[in-house]
């Protein structure tokens, strides 16, 4: 994370609850005084804090000893106050001599004002929960699971597939956030940790405070549907059915719950890649999988079904690094679907496709691989196809592809490193150069790495 004082902007840093921000936020500062700056010079002010409720932004510059000069203010929770944009766009105009970075968790109210009143004056990061490779970092074990290409540090293969099995599975279960990678405590007890401190609070406190919300218990009810079927097709109408809200509710509160980075809500495009004028269906994916097994107990190997679902979901979380993720759809017709198509946004057209499995079972039954065959039969764009499954590594002909079979949890690993490496959070980068990425990029993040020998 690096601190540059020439781009007179200020970083909004978004992201779920317990993800590390406040962590960030303290290496920030530390870099800030390793880069000359005054310890006075820094301000730090939690606004969700309630003695500070309602209280303008330009009030906590009183406490610097001079805010025309150089320094550095931090607004921890930023939405907590009303009309936040409009204030930190005053500040903004008013100080440039100031370094201003902001934060939030609770972050519908953050990412929509701060595109409408924000425009120039602010640029977005998104600190998602960690991903795979992150997690093999933090408990030790990239290196013993994963080989590495020695001239490009490119992944090549798993070192033990089983090994890696395992160790993803574990991040299914509990991987998503710091605190509960590193304490095994936290992890004995998941349901207290991203549930009770995680989960409700974003449930019960942010998002009812945010939106006037009345009847949580409304909103709680939708959100254990949608964890339960995380990674299966729905429409407003079935869940209307299911957990008795109507329509209208049931579409304002899955963009609440997707703009505070609980879900992942993932369109629909048909056999010739075309998007859907009216939307009907959609599926919805947990923006961090473990937090399915808070919810609902964790997942052990025999859960073939289940994991294949959750791994779809860690897949889907692994792009929200890039801001290619919004390329990002599922095919599916009357007798056939695909789990992931990628269209390039220039042209709109089908650039790659994967098919998720937690299984080995396609290989030696090739029925079930008949809707990515068909989805390239009807879209000659598409020029990279990749299969994942349980252990195998390999390659198959699919019409004049040379597709690429890569066992589940490296081709997540693969996706994380990407992403994670393409979008890096540096608080110094200007938004929208990052906004387009050239085709080779996009080439990057769909191919596999070289075959092992």
């Amino acid at each position: 994370m690096a601190l540059n004082e020439r781009i007179k902007r200020a970083a909004v840093l978004l992201g779920p609850r317990r993800v590390g921000k406040t962590v960030l936020i303290k290496q920030l500062v530390a870099e800030a005084i390793g880069l000359g700056f005054e310890p006075r010079a820094i301000l730090y002010a939690s606004i969700d804090t309630p003695v500070y409720a309602g209280m303008p932004l330009e009030q906590f510059l009183e406490e610097l000893p001079d805010p025309h000069s150089r320094a550095l203010v931090i607004f921890d929770e930023i939405q907590y106050l009303k009309n936040w944009e409009v204030h930190l766009k005053d500040v903004v105009d008013s100080y440039p001599n100031l370094k201003i970075v902001a934060s939030g968790s609770a972050a519908a109210a953050l990412r929509l004002k701060s595109q409408e009143s924000g425009a120039g004056r602010f640029s977005e990061f998104m600190l998602p929960p960690l991903t795979f490779q992150e997690f093999l970092q933090f408990i030790g074990r990239e290196g013993d699971l994963i080989r590495l290409d020695q001239s490009s540090e490119k992944p090549v293969e798993a070192i033990d597939i089983d090994a890696l099995n395992v160790a993803f599975i574990d991040y299914l279960n509990f991987g998503g956030f710091p605190e509960a990678v590193l304490n095994p405590d936290i992890r004995e007890d998941p349901e207290q940790f991203v549930r009770n401190d995680i989960i409700d609070k974003v449930l019960l406190k942010d998002l009812p405070a945010l939106y006037g919300i009345n009847d949580i218990q409304e909103l709680n009810k939708l959100f254990s549907f949608l964890a339960y079927n995380a990674g299966n097709e729905a429409n407003l109408e079935g869940i209307s059915r299911e957990c008795g809200l109507a329509k209208p509710t049931i579409k304002k509160y899955i963009e609440y719950l997707e703009s505070a980075f609980l879900i992942i809500k993932v369109t629909t495009v048909d056999q010739n890649c075309r998007s859907m004028q009216r939307e009907r269906n959609f599926k919805v994916y947990l923006n961090n999988p473990s937090m399915r097994a808070a919810l609902f107990g964790p997942v052990s190997d025999g859960d073939e079904a289940l994991i294949g679902r959750l791994a779809e979901s860690a897949i889907f979380a692994q792009w929200q690094h890039s801001t290619n993720a919004r390329q990002l759809r599922y095919a599916r017709w009357r007798d056939g679907e695909v789990d992931m198509v990628y269209l390039d946004r220039a042209r709109q057209k089908p650039h790659w496709a994967v098919e998720i499995k937690w299984s080995d079972r396609p290989r030696t039954d090739p029925s079930m691989l008949g809707s990515l065959r068909l989805l390239t039969q009807t879209n000659s764009t598409i020029s990279s196809l990749r299969l994942t499954s349980k252990t195998i590594h390999s390659t198959l002909k699919i019409g004049d592809i040379l597709a690429r079979w890569t066992p589940t949890a490296l081709y997540c690993f693969i996706v994380g490193r990407n992403t994670a490496h393409e979008r890096g959070l540096v608080l110094d980068m200007e938004i929208d150069a990052a906004e387009d990425l050239s085709n080779d990029q996009q080439e990057l993040f769909a191919d596999p790495p070289s075959e092992s020998p």
